[in-house]
């Protein structure tokens, strides 16, 4: 079973955290089922850049971004050659490193 190893971010895991995950669910969905509290401003319906991270480990073992990801991933903050919507990004079967970027483009965060 692959895991994602979720780097310290200040105020979503600021330990960071190792999960395991089962091939096929979203980073998103990993996430989200272990604590980490990633916005999701669209309900993971791709309509939003909220949920963007960036893949520094593992990023060839996703399935390739399609272009309305892209189109949306060209509006997000801090965008990296290893950035994906987490809604979309599905774990394959090698381990990730993910680190949650400071900031969202989000107006309005339900956390504040």
């Amino acid at each position: 079973m692959p895991q994602i190893i979720f780097l310290p971010h200040d105020d979503l895991c600021p330990d960071g955290k190792v999960i395991d995950v089962e091939s096929g669910v979203t980073i998103c969905d990993a996430a989200l089922a272990n604590g980490i509290e990633i916005e999701h401003a669209c309900e993971k319906s791709c309509a939003c850049t909220t949920c963007h991270v960036l893949v520094r480990e593992g990023f060839e073992s996703l399935d390739e971004s399609d272009e309305l990801e892209d189109d949306m991933l060209d509006k997000a903050w801090g965008l990296e050659p290893e950035s994906r919507l987490s809604c979309q990004a599905c774990v394959g079967n090698e381990d990730l490193v993910v680190e949650l970027p400071r900031y969202t483009i989000n107006q309005v965060s339900e956390r504040h």
